[in-house]
């Protein structure tokens, strides 16, 4: 009788553990549309709109942001100049575009006819990741 006493606690363990029923996976990607910003959205969420001049013009394409985040649209090895000091994480406290706003295109089209006006010293790749070819 002793050898069943010491066998019912692991086979009362067993079953109890067997009969737990299994929770299926869930896994959703989701990224849904990119947002609608006049100069383009930082590269990690929430993407909000950044300001005018936080990107160089190397990130758009006939006047168009290739994108940043979930929405890169860029090639895999693309690192462009950002603006650091229109960052909020490091530091930037003014003012932002809402999204669907208009831009003021007399001047983003000048910009982008003088790269030389951009005054950005930080690379990014369109997924966030700081650095770039030359760091």
């Amino acid at each position: 009788m002793r050898p069943w006493k010491l066998l019912a606690l692991p086979i009362v363990t067993a079953a109890m553990v067997s009969t737990t029923p299994a929770a299926p996976a869930q896994v959703s990607v989701n990224i849904g549309v990119a947002p609608v910003c006049p100069y383009g959205y930082y590269s990690y969420a929430p993407y909000n709109c950044a300001p005018y001049g936080f990107y160089g013009p190397e990130w758009f394409t006939g006047g168009v942001f290739i994108g940043a985040g979930p929405w890169f649209h860029g090639p895999h090895n693309f690192y462009g100049h950002v603006d650091e000091r229109f960052d909020p994480h490091h530091g930037y406290h003014g003012p932002y575009p809402g999204h669907g706003e208009h831009r003021d295109e007399a001047r983003f089209q000048h910009f982008q006819g003088h790269p030389e006006e951009f005054h950005g010293g930080g690379m990014r790749d369109g997924r966030g990741h700081e650095g770039g070819p030359h760091r």
